[in-house]
């Protein structure tokens, strides 16, 4: 979506592992604006998940048992490291 938003070619996606929507389209918009591959964009953008890993842990634990899990549906649970681990294979949407 954000590709084509920004005029951009397919081309290879940078690893976005724990990023947020709005971080992919910032990697988009600044590959678009310094006319750069998506890799290169990526090393200027710092995901949410890394400078507020404190937060996020304490949204997490917040959430346990007390709201809807949007990636497996029912209660949210948080994963353990044998489910962290394992790879998921969904379609690439950046």
């Amino acid at each position: 979506m954000y590709l084509k938003q920004f005029g951009l070619p397919e081309q290879r996606k940078p690893a976005d592992q724990g990023w947020t929507g709005a971080e992919i389209r910032s990697c988009c918009r600044l590959a678009a604006l310094l006319n750069e591959s998506l890799v290169e964009a990526a090393r200027h953008v710092v995901p949410v998940s890394m400078t507020a890993v404190e937060q996020v842990q304490s949204l997490r634990r917040w959430a346990t048992g007390r709201c809807l899990d949007a990636g497996r549906g029912g209660l949210y649970q948080p994963e353990s490291p044998a489910t962290a681990a394992r790879k998921v294979s969904r379609p690439s949407s950046n």
